[in-house]
């Protein structure tokens, strides 16, 4: 049995943010069982405590922030890389500044610091996640891949196409995830840029304070008054980053995982998937079900009963943005009886009822200590795409378009497997509970 980690001694580091460039401290100090990696802001009034989890990520470009409100803290990955490939499940990470230093533009300076620091044992089993279904996603020319793999520990293949920049070209290159495979390989690995890139980024004062000399930054003939660490460095890099974003699902991941152009976005985008993977994972081993909301919580929440409630379950709720649910279809349901004799179809409107219902359950994580209720206003763009039939699963999901103080807009549709059956989009009424 793997027992989880922690640093045993305290650890700090210190320097200037990549993209900001602004000096920030930060204090490493072991973490509690089962805390996992939590970044704590200490210069704003109220220190803030924001778990480094998928569910936390705050969208960036060429970077990986985390946030909770208003407060966040920048550039995480090279630090979380370095945390993951240790083997480090608890650690509390206390940052003085809104963007983490940056020395070496590497991973290579946090390794060693938190390698100087020891590593402790703890009393309580690992978190692990197998990854045992095939996840695919795509981003324009870039695409990404976790996959089940019968070899210990997380295995990674990136393919880094610059074809058309003599200065990169093309790399591959592929590694199993290891303490020793990341300190000698991998952590070295700088950030790059190409010339044009670097021009843009310092045109609109980010970076400024680094030269050629500091950042891997490269023409057609190769680094700009630099040299490469490694011929590859730049696809070394690029897994790198991957690492430190796939620690944001929270736990040690066994499995493969292939991408092909990859950056940031889709990396999070990934471990955001594989997070909630873990998550269901883990509900059903805690407490024999995948929900998160069941029908005793959803009866808690929606003013709907018998023959009227269309949710069975919420399997996935991603804050206020995105709910998923489930509603089984049975020949049991009431409306079979007339709609239609010998030919059981579930009616559309009924659709589009447990579509504005599961809505109702997202937005109720904003309403929730408000005394209000969604009611429904409006639909739009409704359309009814196949029939559904007794036997069959409706899988609702619904995205927030809007919320403002009296009304709240949403996209939804369902779906049975992988077929759209109807989508619409549904405006509500946020009224006071008591005026219902």
């Amino acid at each position: 049995m793997k027992l989880q980690k922690t640093i045993k001694d305290e650890a700090q580091i210190s320097g200037k943010g990549l993209f900001g460039g602004k000096e920030a401290k930060v204090v490493f100090r072991a973490g509690p069982e089962n805390t996992g990696v939590v970044f704590v802001r200490t210069d704003v009034a109220e220190p803030v405590r924001i778990s480094a989890i998928a569910t936390n990520v705050a969208e960036r470009s060429r970077r990986t922030t985390i946030k909770k409100g208003s407060v966040s803290i920048e550039t995480i990955e090279h630090c979380m890389a370095a945390i993951s490939a240790l083997g480090i499940d608890n650690l509390i990470v206390e940052v003085a500044g809104a963007e983490l230093p940056s020395p070496d533009c590497s991973s290579a300076e946090y390794f060693k610091v938190l390698k100087r620091a020891g590593l402790v044992e703890q009393q309580v089993r690992r978190k692990e996640f197998v990854i045992s279904k095939a996840i695919s996603l795509t981003m324009g020319d870039a695409s990404i891949y976790a996959l089940p793999y019968s070899d210990e520990g997380l295995s990674i293949t990136y393919d880094l196409d610059y074809g058309g920049h003599t200065g990169i070209g093309r790399q591959i290159y592929s590694c199993r995830l290891t303490p020793e495979s990341f300190e000698k390989n991998l952590a070295p690995a700088r950030t790059f840029l190409l010339e044009a890139e670097a021009k843009q980024f310092q045109a609109r004062g980010m970076g400024t304070h680094l030269s050629p000399r500091e950042i891997l930054v490269i023409g057609s003939d190769g680094p700009i008054k630099n040299s490469f660490r490694f011929p590859n460095e730049c696809v070394r890099h690029k897994i790198t980053d991957l690492i430190g974003d796939l620690a944001l699902v929270g736990r040690a991941i066994k499995g493969r995982v292939v991408a092909y152009k990859s950056g940031h976005s889709l990396n999070q985008e990934l471990a955001k998937k594989l997070y909630e993977a873990a998550e269901q994972q883990e509900r059903i081993q805690k407490i024999g079900t995948d929900a998160v909301l069941d029908i005793r919580a959803i009866s808690k929440i929606l003013p709907h009963r018998f023959p009227f409630l269309m949710v069975d379950k919420v399997i996935e709720i991603e804050g206020r943005t995105r709910i998923k649910g489930i509603k089984n279809v049975s020949i049991n349901e009431q409306y079979f009886q007339g709609h239609f004799p010998g030919t059981p179809i579930m009616p559309g409107v009924l659709i589009v009822e447990a579509m504005a219902q599961i809505s109702g359950l997202l937005f109720a994580q904003t309403l929730e200590h408000t005394g209000k209720l969604a009611v429904l206003l409006s639909m739009d763009g409704v359309k009814l795409r196949k029939a559904v039939v007794p036997g069959d699963q409706l899988i609702l999901i619904s995205e927030t378009v809007r919320m403002g103080k009296r009304t709240a807009q949403c996209k939804c549709k369902a779906m049975v497997g992988d077929a759209i059956v109807a989508e619409a989009q549904i405006k509500f009424m946020l009224m006071d509970d008591e005026k219902i």
